[in-house]
């Protein structure tokens, strides 16, 4: 994230003034008319600014004329950039973001920074939130320069969307040393019975100036590397919670215990364990 986007989270989340003005942000109408500005024609003019700034290579997207900054947001790639592993016992990253690893305590809780989280709290369903005691919780965080279109991780049955209006926090690393903001942003979240990995919770979390979460199905069987969704207008989190020992990080991305490590989507990134 720019230098400048960091500054900007620090003063918002750390100091008094930050924190009245974005608390007034919040309930203001601030954001609906960043949202309006952003899906009009009139934001075409800062795509070309955004893709200097992150050095994004074009070419797996090809040549598109966005008739706005949401549309080039939520860019859809070629098919022939857009592979994932094939091995089913392969487990594989839904995105491109940095993944967090944590895992779940008997009391189905996990902790990010000075924040803990109960599932239960998380997905606003107790019965649900028993199944993961014990689990693994990975934490997918997209940047704003980061592909936006996220899939399937197995062959699954997808049960029905719950969506959580919450508000829109940053989900940044500074955001969350100071407030559970998983718990209190607008998300949206989905029962996975998966082929090879056991039961599977999938959410979808908004961040500051998104705008909507869109996924692509009701319920219905799906297929591994299938787009199942998109985010629109800025940085956002997806979260997976897995049955204990369902699946165990490879070498290459065991230390996302202890720090962000970058993933793409269809990366292989854990092995099943009972497949």
């Amino acid at each position: 994230m720019p230098n400048s986007q960091n500054h900007f989270v620090s003063w918002l989340y750390t100091t008094v003034s930050g924190r009245l003005f974005l608390k007034g942000l919040l309930h203001s109408k601030a954001l609906k008319a960043a949202e309006l500005y952003v899906k009009s024609p009139a934001s075409k003019k800062i795509i070309p600014a955004f893709i200097k700034q992150n050095q994004l290579d074009m070419t797996e997207y090809g040549h598109v004329n966005y008739h706005s900054y949401a549309e080039f947001f939520s860019r859809q790639r070629l098919a022939q950039y857009q592979t994932f592993d094939t091995n089913p016992k392969h487990f594989i990253a839904p995105c491109d973001s940095f993944l967090s690893a944590y895992q779940l305590d008997q009391q189905s809780v996990f902790k990010i920074k000075n924040s803990s989280y109960r599932v239960s709290d998380f997905l606003d369903d107790t019965t649900l939130a028993q199944k993961f005691k014990n689990g693994l919780c990975l934490v997918f965080r997209l940047e704003a320069s980061d592909y936006h279109r996220y899939c399937y991780v197995d062959d699954c049955f997808k049960h029905q969307d719950h969506f959580l209006e919450g508000v829109l926090h940053s989900v940044q690393p500074l955001a969350l040393e100071q407030a559970p903001v998983f718990i209190k942003n607008r998300r949206l979240w989905t029962l996975l019975e998966t082929k090879h990995f056991g039961l599977i919770v999938q959410t979808e979390i908004g961040a500051l100036l998104v705008g909507g979460i869109k996924n692509n199905h009701q319920t219905g069987h799906f297929i591994k590397g299938e787009e199942m969704g998109r985010f629109e207008l800025h940085g956002s989190t997806i979260v997976l919670l897995l049955e204990k020992d369902q699946v165990k990080l490879t070498a290459k991305y065991q230390p996302a215990f202890k720090t962000e490590v970058k993933v793409r989507q269809g990366d292989w990134i854990a092995d099943a364990l009972n497949a």
